[in-house]
Formats: structure tokens, C-alpha cells, sequence
């Protein structure tokens, strides 16, 4: 049995299923506000807690031509935006230990990169906010090792904390997701998120942009959620070939209330 995480109405590790869901990258305050407003409607048609979910700055993009976002003052304002005027949590990205306490004034859960996830002092900067800290499972590490990140941010005296997993290397280009690693996960007392989308992945195949398998994020989805996941992290985006981030592997908006629906039903079935 996991611990309950909880920010504001949305709790992680009991019988719903939060949604963490946004585009991948803050594109404009217009933009995100209407997709703000369109996925908390669709979760309140379908009874589903969500968090939203963007990036004000996407370091690790594939070329240094890519659109990595407004920046963290303006991105900052726009999260503001989305929680006042849609009145739901939000979580973004941090890369830097400074960025932490900053970012934390208007995020309610702080993530960690699957490739900062044994950045120690960018970790613990992060704990000590008293914010949720959301880690991703580098693709690097095996699902048995969250227990050394775990212990960073309890060590720094955080004991809110969720863990995601989104598909681990797999020879060239490809990723794959095991869904052992949820109960393994699971072990360390905290909630565990399933990244479905970035689990589609597939880095180098896009000519200059990360490609991917779109259709399969359907079928990992379900896959978690059977598997026990606490929760679904998706990035959707309204125009998804128009996206200007992981365009590959965004779900369609138009597609998430089904897809939802689906989901909700395997989790009331797990929860018998």
C-alpha cells in the first residue's frame, strides 16, 4: 500500500486514478489555458482527478534549433494563470537547484527529469520546498535503484514524493516499458505514475526530433493501470502534428476523453 500524496483535491496512491496532462511545452498562455480548460472538462465528464501539466523550458532538446519555451518567468505566469483561472494543480519541470524554491511559489508538484533523477543537489533543493517531487526513472535505471533516490529526498527532509516510470533504454533508438517495474516501484512506499507517451519514444528516428510510435500509447497505458499504477502522466496536445515539442508522441485531445474512459474502467476493475 502506497502513502497518500495529495495536492489539493488530487490524491496519488488510493482508489482514483489521477491524470497528469498538458502539452509537453508551455507554446503560449492562450494555448494553455485552452487546453487547461478542455482537459479539466473532459476529466469532470469522466470523474477523473487531473493535474495539469506543462514546461516552461525543455533543456534537453534534440538540436539547438529547437523550441525549448517561454522561459521560467513567463512560463511561471502562465501556470499562474492556468491555476487561477481553471482552478487545478499544476506541475512543471525544474533543471537547476536554484530554479526550486522559485518555481515552487506557483507549482504545486515539482518534477525531476528522467535525466537529472541522480542529480543529488538538484533533488534535495527540491525536497526542501515542502512541494511534491515528482521523479522520473531515468531510462538508464533499473526500477530496483529508486530506492537510493527516494532516500535523497527523505534525507533532505521530504516525504512527499511520487515516482515515474517512462520506459527504460532498449538497444538503439528504442525504448521499452516493463511492467514489473511498477510493483517494484511501488516497494518504496510511494505512489507510481506511468508516462505513457514518453515510454513511445523512439529518440534519434525523427530527423532532427525525437519520433515515436504514437499508437501503442493506448496499449501501455492500459497495460499500467492493470499493472497497478497510481496514476497516468500524458501529454496531449489539441494539433498534435503542429506541436512544437515531442510532436511524435503527444495524444490527441480529441482522443482523451475515450482513452480515459477505458482507463477509469481497468482501475475500478483492479480496485474490485
Amino acid at each position: 500500500m502506497s502513502n497518500i500524496i495529495q495536492t489539493g483535491s488530487v490524491s496519488f496512491g488510493g482508489d482514483d486514478l489521477p491524470i497528469i496532462a498538458g502539452p509537453c511545452v508551455i507554446e503560449s498562455r492562450d494555448h494553455s489555458l485552452a487546453m487547461a480548460e478542455a482537459l479539466a472538462n473532459v476529466c469532470s465528464k469522466t470523474g477523473v482527478p487531473l493535474v495539469f501539466k506543462s514546461s516552461f523550458d525543455k533543456a534537453n532538446r534534440t538540436t539547438r534549433d529547437s523550441f525549448r519555451g517561454p522561459g521560467m518567468e513567463e512560463g511561471l505566469q502562465i501556470l499562474s494563470n492556468v491555476k487561477e483561472t481553471v482552478g487545478i494543480p499544476v506541475l512543471t519541470d525544474i533543471h537547476h537547484p536554484e530554479q526550486a524554491s522559485i518555481v515552487a511559489e506557483v507549482a504545486d508538484i515539482l518534477q525531476i527529469p528522467a535525466f537529472l533523477c541522480r542529480q543529488t543537489d538538484l533533488i534535495e533543493a527540491a525536497a526542501k520546498t515542502g512541494k511534491i517531487v515528482n521523479v522520473k526513472k531515468g531510462q538508464f535505471l533499473s526500477p530496483w535503484k529508486v530506492g537510493s533516490i527516494v532516500a535523497k529526498i527523505e534525507g533532505a527532509g521530504g516525504n512527499k514524493i511520487l515516482l515515474t516510470d517512462r520506459g527504460t533504454t532498449f538497444g538503439y533508438e528504442s525504448l521499452v516499458s516493463d511492467m514489473r517495474s511498477i510493483p517494484v516501484m511501488k516497494e518504496t512506499g510511494y505512489p507510481v505514475i506511468f508516462d505513457a507517451t514518453h515510454s513511445a519514444q523512439m529518440p534519434g528516428t525523427g530527423g532532427g526530433k525525437t519520433g515515436g510510435a504514437r499508437e501503442f500509447i493506448p496499449t501501455l497505458a492500459k497495460a499500467a493501470v492493470a499493472a497497478g499504477a497510481d496514476g497516468i502522466f500524458m501529454e496531449v496536445h489539441d494539433n498534435v502534428d503542429a506541436a512544437k515539442s515531442d510532436a511524435a508522441t503527444q495524444w490527441p485531445l480529441d482522443q482523451f476523453a475515450d482513452l480515459l474512459a477505458i482507463l477509469k474502467d481497468i482501475r475500478n476493475a483492479v480496485n474490485g
